[in-house]
């Protein structure tokens, strides 16, 4: 038991070389393109799911704003896969490092924020200051505001890491418990080993359902820029 519980979050290497970014691309290579004219049942309901996701998202916005409908499709499949990936033995998840999430979360914040200065400069600077506020607060609130408005894609970055790190820590823990309880009392590892067996269908769901939440809430920056 004296393994380190954070050794699955070290970015693997292979003969001293890094390899995050050939797990990165292995989600790319899990959606073929279709090249038949009649599809088969796989592609067919992968592309019935991802339209039923691309409606959800884009029914708030407005034509500017659907003309990123590629990009929100690509970024909930690839958090979404990266993430299920993740839970199976022995593998790594990138969606665990936080230096990843920042590399997605700002730049996507970035390009919304960009783009409400450029076509709603009125409207974006009215953010920083809500109407009717008081002329002595108006140093703070800017201040506040400014400061909210940067801490953004922050936060995206640290809910989407710390919900699948918890996972995973939680998942390791009790799977060892349940190996060291195997041979001390069977009851009691059975008993953990069914908690494990509903643990990993709920990180099944948490994987799926961080994805959504970390592309909504990229959805509704958009949504307030456009």
């Amino acid at each position: 038991m004296n393994e380190n519980l954070f050794a699955s979050f070290m970015a693997p290497t292979l003969m001293g070389l890094p390899v995050t970014i050939l797990i990165i691309m292995l989600p790319a290579m899990l959606y073929p393109s279709p090249k038949r004219l009649i599809s088969n049942r796989v592609i067919t309901i992968q592309q019935w799911l991802i339209k039923l996701t691309l409606k959800q998202l884009l029914l708030m916005h407005n034509p500017k704003g659907r003309t990123w409908s590629l990009m929100l499709i690509t970024l909930i499949l690839f958090i979404g896969t990266t993430n299920l990936l993740g839970l199976l033995p022995y593998s790594f998840t990138p969606t665990t490092q936080l230096s990843m999430n920042l590399s997605m979360a700002i730049p996507l914040w970035a390009g919304t924020v960009m783009m409400g200065f450029r076509h709603k400069t009125k409207a974006s600077l009215a953010h920083f200051l809500p109407q009717g506020t008081p002329i002595m607060l108006i140093p703070m609130l800017v201040v506040i505001e400014t400061i909210s408005l940067f801490i953004q894609p922050m936060a995206l970055a640290v809910r989407l890491t710390a919900n699948i790190t918890a996972g995973h820590l939680l998942m390791h823990l009790i799977g060892g418990a349940t190996s060291a309880l195997l041979y001390i009392s069977t009851p009691t590892a059975l008993t953990t080993f069914i908690i494990l067996l509903l643990l990993t269908m709920l990180e099944f769901a948490v994987a799926l359902i961080q994805a959504y939440v970390f592309t909504l809430l990229v959805s509704l920056y958009l949504h307030d820029n456009t």
